[in-house]
């Protein structure tokens, strides 16, 4: 379906206020007209606490977020890295846990992507692990999430490969996948609304939940990581 501009900034709305709950600073960027997925901001941007690491779009319509997302947030860290073409990477494949990065092999991410990708951050003491995301599903992190260090949130057809054998996993209940992108920041796990199943496995395992209505996003593959990217 097309989804309602009016709705959509309505929810954005209320996810960013989720987000000042848990005591984050909310920075909202000005809006890009030129590009119709430039408030998918998590693509174009990885931050570490050692410093950022500025992505390579799939998606040739989304270079020039890129350069602006650089112009934002760069002042924000000592250190900056640059991805470029034919190295493709975006954020919404990328899963950092406690123990190493997750990255998905996807149609927005390549292996020369993540080669580099691993490069960079092993001078920081990070290991990197390619991950096979499920056909026909955009991103890694459309299908997963991180709840804590060692607790991760997936969908069965994910979490069946054996990819997060090292991890303890909550199930997204039958017929709710979509519930498996939240966002873990502080104490609140932000989720999209609609999916009471996986809600409750979630609540269950101890988690804060605050529901965020995601209608609208969900129709151009949207998730609740895909808004924002979380620096500590």
């Amino acid at each position: 379906g097309i989804p309602s501009v009016d709705q959509m900034l309505d929810d954005h709305a209320d996810y960013c206020s989720a987000l000042a709950e848990t005591s984050a600073n909310v920075m909202k960027l000005p809006s890009l007209s030129a590009f119709s997925d430039g408030h998918f901001v998590e693509d174009t941007a990885l931050c570490l606490p050692e410093g950022v690491i500025f992505m390579s779009p799939g998606a040739p319509s989304r270079f020039g977020e890129v350069a602006a997302m650089r112009s934002d947030i760069a002042h924000l860290f000592t250190t900056t890295h640059q991805i470029f073409p034919p190295a493709h990477i975006e954020g919404g494949d990328i899963l950092v846990t406690g123990t190493e990065i997750l990255v998905g092999t996807s149609d927005r991410t390549n292996a020369r992507g993540i080669a580099e990708l691993t490069q960079i951050v092993a001078d920081w003491g990070y290991h990197v692990r390619m991950v096979n995301t499920p056909p026909g599903v955009l991103h890694l992190k459309t299908d997963c999430s991180l709840l804590d260090e060692g607790v991760v949130l997936s969908t069965q057809r994910l979490a069946s490969s054996g990819c997060f054998s090292c991890y303890d996993i909550i199930l997204t209940s039958e017929n709710e996948e979509a519930a498996a992108n939240v966002i873990r920041f502080n104490e609140l796990v932000i989720m999209p609304a609609g999916f009471s199943s996986t809600r409750d496995r979630i609540e269950a395992a101890g988690y804060n939940v605050r529901l965020i209505n995601n209608s609208e996003c969900a129709k151009i593959d949207g998730g609740m990581s895909c808004l924002s990217l979380r620096i500590a």
